[in-house]
């Protein structure tokens, strides 16, 4: 069923039928999502723990500890407004234990289901855009984990800014279904942010931008990304808006730093060799430069049969003609 459609004789060029792609495709995409599903189906054996790890930084930045829900001051053990993590309805605790399950394996199996977006693209690319394939899966994991961790650590911060408008007298109730949730539109928001370098380095690798114009770009791209990380955090306060602007525009600064680094390395190497950098299907240059000819002679020489004392004559002809 999962027949590869490159088992047969690859074309050298990476060409295929558009049924084979078809096919490639399809195959690509059942084995993402069959290791999605394996690991999601692992981590049903864990979800206790799973939630309580998800839980537990908001729990220690907002929880009110064992202070009881009938307290109506809404205060907890340490004086400041707190939150109760609240499972409404009977089939919410499945649908959560699905939610999270899920939300772990689509952010543990994220290595494999890149692989197979790069393997699907791969035969298309050129022998050194292959090596920037696999630079992008190399790097793209380490990236989206980090974004997803950093959206995990500031989104107490962002839970105790927005608990401290709760009016006086009020309790917060927080649904736990709604929180796993937005903890899951964070994970993914800020996982996507984070390879944003990532793809400006890889179009720099393949020539598409330079670095001097991607540093031209600075003002437009922090103001881009700071409107960008108030319309996506979803939870629409300051601290989450700047906590995703500030390391994205960090990363940008060192994006453009390596690709400034990149072209200048490039230029050394093209000066060196004038063949560097081209594409399997591109020519190099060739030097049309005409020579100098040396002017053919008003006088022919003498030929074999010509009189030495007479006319200079050229088969059997007196003048040049």
């Amino acid at each position: 069923m999962l027949k590869s459609a490159r088992t047969k004789e690859k074309d050298p060029e990476g060409r295929m039928p558009l049924a084979e792609h078809l096919r490639e495709l399809r195959n690509r995409l059942l084995k993402s999502v069959l290791a999605i599903c394996v690991v999601t189906i692992v981590a049903m054996f864990y979800y206790m723990d799973i939630a309580k790890f998800l839980m537990q930084p908001v729990l220690d930045a907002v929880g009110c500890g064992g202070v009881s829900l009938s307290d109506l001051s809404g205060k907890g053990s340490k004086g400041h407004d707190c939150a109760y993590f609240t499972v409404n309805g009977l089939l919410s605790p499945f649908t959560i234990m699905l939610k999270v399950s899920f939300t772990t394996g689509l952010v543990v199996a994220t290595p494999i289901w890149l692989y197979q977006l790069w393997a699907f693209l791969a035969p298309g690319l050129h022998r050194n855009e292959k090596k920037y394939g696999l630079f992008f899966v190399g790097l793209g994991v380490p990236l989206f984990v980090a974004g997803a961790y950093f959206a995990y650590m500031i989104l107490p911060t962002s839970a105790k800014v927005l608990i401290g408008f709760t009016p006086e007298g009020a309790n917060n109730l927080l649904p736990l279904d709604d929180f796993l949730d937005l903890l899951s539109r964070m994970v993914l928001v800020f996982g996507v942010a984070f390879e944003l370098p990532l793809l400006l380095i890889l179009l720099n690798f393949t020539g598409v931008l330079t670095g001097r114009r991607m540093l031209g770009w600075w003002r437009a791209m922090i103001m881009g990304i700071t409107v960008f990380g108030a319309i996506a955090t979803p939870s629409t306060d300051p601290v989450g808006m700047f906590a995703l602007a500030g390391p994205v525009v960090v990363l940008y600064f060192g994006a453009v730093g390596v690709a400034l680094a990149n072209d200048r390395r490039k230029a050394r190497r093209r000066a060196a060799d004038p063949d560097f950098g081209l594409s399997d299907d591109e020519a190099s240059d060739l030097d049309l430069t005409p020579e100098a000819v040396a002017a053919p002679s008003a006088r022919p020489e003498l030929t074999d049969g010509d009189d030495p004392g007479g006319t200079p004559r050229r088969n059997g002809y007196d003048d040049v003609t």
